[in-house]
């Protein structure tokens, strides 16, 4: 068997044939087919449930690696004559855009329907959760104490004027959350938050979410928004880069704003009845441990875990928000975000 990766630029978009080895395990495969996994995600993790998948299986897993925006028009424009059988990606958000543009097969499933909530997988079987991550505040311990954060609300507090950072606008993972605040609080309160958030900027919005907790920790800023997981990730890897910080649950209103990564069967899929069986697969023990262990995302199922890092969620409160809504919010959350000025 053999794992391979075909990473998508813009000018491959069509025609791709460039290929690299990323290791496998146990003897050349093909006996048991090959599944093609078209994938926005870059994580040992993952790499981990292929290896796994193939171990089990005795299937050879192929992957094909884009930004998700970019895998998206990778799959319209080949069509019927796309590779695919599984459609990897990560934010509510994306995956909505993914089924606007009909990308996705339905699949019937009472595994997967019991084992994922049925907030965390779409409503009519087109994707499943495959891991949940949390949007949260990270602050400075000693200039911004846990007593002075309320939640997202916090951001756009005249108090922390010239102390926050966060991503630029255009980030999913920004959109969602803004997306998922105009559901809790309507447009009008929506576009003063995403003001006030913007005129509280430290510095304008650059890098992604581990270059806002690094500015935290250096001084930049005192408050900054990202997704659990890079936290924890630095955590685990080196204590002391985030020594003085913290991650402030923002519980209040609805409860915290939680996303997921998630896969569904691609509806031109040359192997439907693989590409659901792989899923399926994707939620046992195994394979869920993989993310929580290597990624540090919180499993969409009931799995214990080795991660001293990862805060559990349990007994938290969680926004119940239907994740469709997250994408039918964007374009209204873009056209707030750009008269707040929010780079």
């Amino acid at each position: 068997m053999k794992l391979s990766a075909l990473l998508v630029t813009a000018p491959l978009l069509v025609g791709l044939t460039a290929c690299s080895e990323m290791g496998g395990s146990g003897a050349s495969g093909g006996d048991a087919g090959t599944l093609v996994v078209f994938s926005s995600r870059h994580y040992d993790s993952d790499y981990a449930l292929y290896e796994a998948f193939e171990e089990d299986t005795g299937v050879d897993v192929r992957t094909i690696e884009a930004g998700g925006d970019l895998l998206v028009e990778r799959l319209k424009t080949d069509g019927a004559r796309s590779p695919a059988d599984v459609i990897i990606t990560v934010d509510a958000g994306r995956l909505w855009r993914a089924e606007q543009e009909g990308l996705f097969a339905p699949i019937n499933s009472s595994a997967l329907d019991e084992a994922v909530p049925a907030g965390l997988r779409h409503p009519d079987g087109l994707w499943y959760g495959l891991a949940s991550r949390a949007r949260v505040l990270v602050h400075a311990t000693d200039r911004a104490p846990a007593d002075q954060i309320t939640g997202y609300e916090t951001l756009a507090d005249p108090a922390f004027k010239g102390r926050v950072c966060a991503r630029a606008s255009g980030n999913i993972y920004n959109i969602s959350l803004l997306g998922a605040l105009i559901d809790r609080w309507g447009e009008q309160k929506a576009q003063t938050w995403a003001n006030g958030v913007a005129s509280n900027f430290a510095r304008d919005p650059l890098g992604g979410d581990t270059d806002q907790i690094k500015a935290v920790k250096a001084g930049e800023c005192d408050l900054a928004l990202v997704n659990h997981y890079y936290f924890s990730r630095l955590k685990k890897e080196d204590p002391s880069a985030v020594e003085g910080l913290a991650v402030f649950w923002p519980e209040e209103g609805p409860g915290i704003h939680l996303n997921v990564s998630g896969a569904g069967v691609a509806k031109h899929a040359p192997n439907p009845e693989l590409a659901q069986r792989f899923i399926e697969f994707a939620m046992t023990e195994q394979p869920q441990r993989f993310f929580a262990e290597l990624t540090s995302e919180y499993p969409v199922t009931s799995v214990t875990y080795d991660n001293p890092a990862l805060e559990s969620l349990d007994n938290r409160k969680i926004d119940p928000i239907a994740l469709g809504k997250l994408g039918e919010n964007q374009a209204k959350a873009q056209e707030i975000f750009n008269k707040a000025g929010w780079p």
